[in-house]
């Protein structure tokens, strides 16, 4: 008696569906250079990302932070070799994910935190880490680990996020390391602005409008009171310290007490669509080629 070909069809088709998920290889969840060009203010920082490649590092991630500087706050940089501005814009890539609600629940208000310059393996010292910390008015100011840096860089507003796989924050000014982009002098911190400062979330996380972005103007800037320097390994950001080469530990979604609540305080704030219809092309390609395959093996049962 012939077997009953329903007795094999259904391991087969099994055997055939875990092949296709397993060989089928995965895409990038964002396209940093696609969601910076919504923003036009940021079109020198995203030039820049996408003249060095870092744009393609960055999509070849799965957990990231990007800290952009928009374009009347980018002098520091401008003017540099495309080298030395490569490596500078690596120290504006954070690798883990953070956003408002997050670094405001930082571990004693500080964390050193890994940049994509670390992973080049070219960093001495704290050049591949940052310093972030809550200031006591409630700012989060980012600067460079290396001892005696300044941290100069306020945040001002997110841009846009994909929790918990990739969030743009914008920064007052560059962030600058001794020793890296050809950078031999930090200028000091520029004084406090007149006006009230940016609106941004509390400890709580509550929400708050954040100022529209200007591209005729400078943003605006930290407050000449430096804030304390963490230790070493010292909050959120201990667990991804350690260099890295391609794709650190820390690069997986980071665990946190947050849950999907964490980026209600940007809600408002764009979101990262999917992989393009490249991939759909892709997958139908590759189906065309698997199922007369399919087809031979079902026939031969």
């Amino acid at each position: 008696m012939a077997p009953n070909k329903s007795s094999f069809t259904p391991p087969l088709l099994v055997f055939l569906s875990s092949f296709l998920l397993l060989s089928f290889p995965s895409q990038a969840a964002f396209n940093i250079t696609r969601l910076l060009g919504r923003f036009p203010e940021f079109s020198t920082f995203n030039t820049y990302l996408t003249q060095t490649n870092i744009s393609i590092g960055i999509n070849r991630r799965q957990t990231i932070t990007v800290l952009a500087v928009e374009n009347s706050a980018m002098s520091p940089v401008t003017g540099k070799s495309l080298d030395d501005i490569k490596n500078i814009l690596r120290l504006h890539v954070i690798l883990d994910y953070y956003d408002l609600a997050k670094l405001h629940k930082l571990t004693n208000k500080t964390a050193l935190v890994t940049t994509l310059f670390q992973a080049t393996g070219q960093a001495t010292e704290h050049q591949g880490f940052l310093n972030v910390t809550e200031s006591s008015n409630g700012d989060i100011v980012f600067g460079s680990a290396v001892a005696g840096s300044p941290l100069r860089s306020r945040l001002l507003k997110p841009v846009a996020s994909q929790p918990f796989n990739i969030s743009v924050l914008q920064i007052s000014t560059p962030v600058l390391a001794i020793g890296v982009g050809g950078v031999v002098t930090i200028p000091p911190s520029p004084p406090p602005p007149s006006g009230p400062p940016a609106a941004a979330p509390g400890p709580g996380g509550a929400e708050a409008t954040p100022p529209p972005a200007s591209s005729t103007g400078p943003p605006a800037m930290a407050p000449s009171a430096e804030p304390p320097a963490p230790g070493a390994g010292a909050g959120a950001g201990a667990g991804a310290d350690s260099p890295v080469a391609d794709a650190p530990a820390g690069d997986g979604p980071a665990s946190s007490p947050l849950g999907p609540v964490a980026d209600r305080s940007i809600e408002d704030t764009p979101r990262v669509e999917p992989a393009s219809g490249t991939t759909k092309i892709a997958i139908g390609t590759y189906l065309a080629a698997v199922i007369p395959f399919m087809s031979i093996l079902l026939s031969i049962i």
